[in-house]
């Protein structure tokens, strides 16, 4: 069975080329301020009968580190908003490395390890038509929290990225019987996210291909995970090109897998990944 797998990612673009402002503290110390962009972006969705999946984002912030631990990790003073509104957002239409804008917004230098996604609403549309409404989680009230490490620094002058990646495969768990459109009863939602630094980061990209015919042709919807000996970090699938991208990937070593449906699966150990720097792995897969 040919398998997808979907990711949302949520960039953020520290944007620092300049000092945003600079204003005083109750103690009349100098702040420097810089800003940081909120982008989305994500992968297929591991079903072909899924027509939509959206979710409501309403607001995102992110905590400013305090050397000082006794003030504990949810004193709200240390949390910077990034976004508020209300966006709503079809993740099948951000895939393999394309974003979308969120917005911008001016925060204190220093490290931000901490992010919290505040999620109104979700739902899937089938092709068919019908729609599921999903229940949201406590996150919608206490923000889902995601832990950045090492944090974002946000340095006047200097440029850093974070990167949040929504793995909507295991955030968004089918009910009833998979095998068929008609045979589906609704959706589990538990987000999962996961942060990464994108100034200690890079990215994976490459293109997955067979012959046919003695014809080099792209091979749509394979899936491409990324290992860490044994654990999973994340996953995308190709497009009708063949073609992939994966974002956010912390600086090392990695094993990357392509599986397909009728195809034998193709293994690469001992990829490295370089922070700030796209790495190009591709595949060329044999009929099973």
């Amino acid at each position: 069975m040919k398998t997808y797998y979907f990711v949302l990612c949520v960039l953020f673009s520290g944007i620092f080329l300049f000092i945003g402002c600079s204003k005083y503290g109750n103690d009349l110390q100098y702040v420097n301020y810089g800003k940081i962009s909120v982008k989305l972006t994500d992968a297929p969705f591991p079903y072909d009968y899924i027509d939509e999946a959206n979710v409501t984002i309403y607001k995102i912030d992110a905590r400013l580190k305090n050397l000082d631990e006794s003030e504990g990790i949810e004193d709200e003073s240390n949390f910077e908003v990034l976004y508020e509104g209300e966006q709503k957002v079809n993740l099948l239409t951000l895939t393999n490395g394309v974003t979308m804008a969120m917005g911008e917004a001016e925060v204190p230098v220093g490290s931000y390890d901490l992010v919290r996604v505040y999620i109104k609403e979700g739902s899937v549309v089938l092709q068919d038509g019908t729609t599921f409404d999903l229940k949201v989680p406590s996150g919608n009230q206490t923000g889902i929290k995601v832990f950045v490490n090492p944090a974002i620094e946000v340095v006047s002058s200097l440029s850093s990225d974070l990167l949040l990646d929504f793995d909507v495969s295991k955030s968004f768990i089918p009910k009833g019987n998979t095998e068929s459109m008609s045979g589906i009863t609704g959706f589990n939602f538990t987000p999962v996210i996961r942060g990464s630094n994108m100034s200690v980061a890079g990215s994976l990209s490459g293109r997955v291909i067979t012959l046919v015919d003695d014809v080099v042709t792209g091979v749509n919807g394979a899936q491409i995970s990324v290992w860490n000996g044994e654990k999973h970090i994340t996953s995308t699938s190709t497009d009708e090109s063949g073609s992939y991208m994966v974002l956010g990937l912390d600086e090392g070593t990695y094993t990357i897998t392509a599986e397909a449906m009728e195809y034998i699966k193709e293994q690469k150990e001992n990829v490295a990944i370089v922070a700030a720097n796209k790495t190009t792995v591709d595949f060329e897969m044999m009929v099973e």
